[in-house]
């Protein structure tokens, strides 16, 4: 099984190659697994996936649950997982500095942080804390042996406030505080993305699933973006399946949506190979 240290190396030079490369988000071990079969080199969580597998809205989980659900993930597969540490779980550096001790504990390969407050009225830290946050993770991560790959994210295209001039602002300052990888959610256009590249010296994460944006694989690795998340949007999917699945039989009395389900021996064999897996690498 790899050690912490090789999966840190691994997750780093992924963002260091001439092609992005795809970092699906899973919310348990059963999808880290479905995805790892699939020949996805590395894995991020999701805080939404999370939630509603529990029945719960985003962004009210704790540290332990979220911290939790990333462990879980990680000793699923054998590849480097990112964990989404939403904002911290804290507004002061401070807070954030402990998060990110708590996380590198754990044999995680990197995680993110970012500057949304989960506050609706205030929803963007002010620019010098926001910074000073990314700072104080990075100077945790700068301390540790391993190249724990630190993402810092703007938020603003997600809280109304489509700023592309203080998006970049915020992430050049990030990356003069010691993130590794820059990640700003809600690019949705070929310029927006262009621009932002073109501003930063950092590899760039672009999620994709969100409505409003069809870039493909190709497209985005010659904007130059290194890396390509899908946030909640499988999570999502699965779900939005469960509810069609529901408003047919409630709705029509039919069963027609199990054709499209995966058969059980499919899933059988598949889970069956990784039980084998992890016995034979020691993974849980």
């Amino acid at each position: 099984m790899a050690t912490q240290l090789e999966k840190a190396e691994t997750l780093r030079a992924l963002h260091h190659r001439d092609r992005a490369f795809i970092i699906p988000n899973p919310w348990d071990a059963g999808s880290a697994r479905l995805l790892a079969d699939a020949g996805f080199e590395a894995l991020a969580t999701t805080s939404a996936g999370i939630a509603f597998s529990r029945g719960l809205p985003d962004g009210i989980l704790d540290t332990d649950a979220i911290l939790a659900n990333a462990t879980e993930i990680a000793q699923a597969v054998d590849l480097p997982v990112s964990v989404d540490l939403e904002h911290g779980y804290g507004d002061t550096p401070e807070s954030v500095e402990r998060t990110l001790r708590r996380t590198l504990d754990l044999g995680l390969a990197g995680g993110s942080i970012e500057d949304s407050t989960g506050c609706p009225d205030a929803p963007i830290y002010e620019f010098g804390l926001a910074v000073e946050r990314i700072r104080a993770a990075a100077d945790v991560v700068r301390g540790q042996a391993i190249p724990f790959q630190l993402v810092a994210r703007a938020e603003n295209f997600l809280h109304g406030r489509p700023d592309l001039a203080d998006t970049i602002k915020r992430l050049q300052a990030f990356q003069e505080a010691g993130a590794d990888v820059l990640y700003a959610p809600g690019l949705r256009t070929a310029e927006q993305i262009r621009d932002v590249v073109g501003s930063i010296d950092r590899p760039l994460n672009v999620v994709m699933g969100l409505v409003g944006s069809d870039l493909t694989v190709d497209q985005l690795s010659k904007l130059g973006v290194a890396r390509i998340s899908i946030g909640s949007a499988l999570a999502r999917r699965v779900y939005g399946a469960v509810i069609a699945a529901a408003a047919e039989m409630m709705g029509k009395g039919s069963f027609t949506f199990a054709e499209a389900a995966t058969p059980m021996q499919r899933l059988n064999g598949i889970f069956a190979a990784w039980q084998r897996k992890a016995a034979s690498i020691g993974v849980s």
